[in-house]
């Protein structure tokens, strides 16, 4: 491959960087603010079951996406052409927006810094190899267990470049690579079939994921989850204490928390946290942070979609909400500077504030004795899907993976958990938090207006007296 990713947007028979630069300034003229998005991607998936391989999917888009913003009113269009012809029908659009009243909003600050090498992690391994890696890990899981009745694999990889061109001259470019893998097990014993799963990914190249060590314990963790859902019973219904595992788990902490201290739910009035900067809004030790820029993490970028650089965002401090994610847009109009969360899917969307790795910090608390603390109470170590009420922050989890907690010590497996709250006052009930913080292995995909972007979710070990636990028992 070319050792230009920008190549992939500009062709000498199509859009240059001159004019890409010279369209943007004169049709965001009349606007406070605005990008032109410019993004190529690439992408693959492979899924193997039943011991073959059932698809191996590869495609290529690319496109523009043109957007101004007057006051609060935003005009947007898209097309999957990169020309200039595209571009100027794409601004016609815009001519229905008011002429702005004020000074252009100012360019996101230059960032040097560039997590990701220009290397399409694709490209490097054949496709053949990949394939073969399915299969490999297909046989090894069959010959794990002899209660292993069925298997999935699941391989997947994206290439993006994206650059961001402003009417000030402003101009920013990343490269986003991706990687995922998904191991999936089904045990069968006395006529009784369960489940398990175990996926990790993140912004790197393939490598990572064909070392042994790595699909191996894919392999051991989706197995041993399976074989514990095996032997579970009925969950208990009620209100108990409740034992959060370190890592995944954070995504409870991400749905019925962080979209709440999304800018836009907020400078709407419409977030159970709106208007509470400075309020006590969780126990002491409760810290929560959004870090865009960390190296190799899921939700991590370079600059966000509208070029501003990502970084460290304190939400929550010692229990005291600090702040919220800030796109340009919800940043200018509620007067504070944008935190570098303006996201979108692809091309084809308009940004808006949006999570990228939003996790609790660790605590001093040894998980041990946080177990040690409950008599009776249930320990969720992973979760599944649920569903979450942004206004009043109520939410439902199912648990993928749940035990009984007996006299301090972990008791039987249970099957068909789901934790019942509302995130504000889980906040509250935090009474221990572990110092084994972790974040996820790489496999969180968000929801949000119709969008849907990579994301990282993390925290510690955390002790949460008095929620409710629907169960089948």
């Amino acid at each position: 491959m070319t050792s230009d990713p920008r190549s992939f947007l500009y062709r000498p028979d199509g859009l240059d960087p001159e004019a890409a630069r010279r369209l943007t300034a004169q049709l965001l003229s009349r606007c406070d603010d605005g990008e032109l998005y410019l993004q190529y991607r690439a992408t693959e998936a492979f899924s193997f079951d039943d011991g073959r391989l059932k698809t191996a999917d590869y495609s290529t888009a690319a496109g523009f996406g043109l957007r101004g913003v007057s006051g609060e009113m935003t005009g947007f269009a898209h097309a999957n052409e990169l020309s200039e012809a595209a571009i100027r029908r794409a601004g016609e659009t815009l001519t229905l927006l008011d002429p702005a009243k004020g000074q252009p909003a100012p360019p996101p600050r230059q960032n040097n810094r560039h997590l990701y090498t220009a290397q399409d992690p694709m490209g490097l391994i054949p496709f053949a190899e990949k394939v073969t890696l399915c299969q490999t890990i297909d046989a090894a899981a069959r010959a794990r267990d002899p209660r292993v009745a069925q298997v999935s694999v699941a391989l997947s990889g994206s290439w993006s470049v994206v650059e961001i061109v402003r009417a000030d001259g402003f101009v920013a470019t990343d490269v986003r690579p991706l990687v995922r893998l998904n191991v999936s097990i089904v045990a069968e014993a006395n006529g009784r079939r369960e489940s398990g799963s175990f996926g990790l990914g993140g912004r790197y190249l393939y490598d990572d994921l064909f070392k042994p060590e790595t699909w191996n314990r894919a392999i051991d963790e989706a197995l041993a989850q399976a074989l514990a859902n095996l032997e579970s019973v009925d969950a208990p219904a009620g209100e108990f204490t409740v034992l959060l595992g370190p890592g995944w788990p954070g995504v409870l902490l991400h749905e019925a928390i962080g979209h709440g201290l999304e800018g836009d739910f907020n400078r709407k009035g419409s977030s159970a946290f709106s208007g509470r900067i400075g309020e006590r809004v969780a126990a002491n030790g409760v810290t929560v942070v959004d870090n865009g820029a960390m190296d190799g993490r899921r939700g991590s970028l370079s600059i966000d979609d509208e070029g501003t650089p990502t970084g460290e965002t304190v939400l929550i401090e010692n229990g005291i909400l600090k702040g919220y994610m800030q796109d340009r847009l919800n940043a200018r109009l509620m007067g504070v500077e944008p935190t570098g969360n303006g996201r979108r899917e692809s091309f084809a969307h308009a940004p808006m504030p949006r999570m990228t790795n939003t996790y609790m910090q660790g605590g001093q608390d040894d998980p041990a004795e946080l177990l040690s603390r409950v008599k009776n109470g249930i320990f969720a170590k992973s979760f599944g899907g649920g569903q979450v009420d942004i206004v009043s922050g109520k939410f439902v989890f199912s648990c993928t993976e749940a035990y009984k907690i007996e006299n301090g010590k972990l008791g039987a497996s249970i099957k068909g958990a789901t934790l019942i709250g509302d995130g504000p006052t889980v906040l509250t009930k935090v009474v221990g938090i572990g110092n084994d913080m972790a974040l996820d292995e790489g496999v969180g995909v968000c929801g949000k207006g119709g969008q849907s972007v990579p994301a990282g979710v993390g925290q510690p070990t955390l002790l949460v007296e008095g929620l409710t636990v629907g169960g089948t028992a």
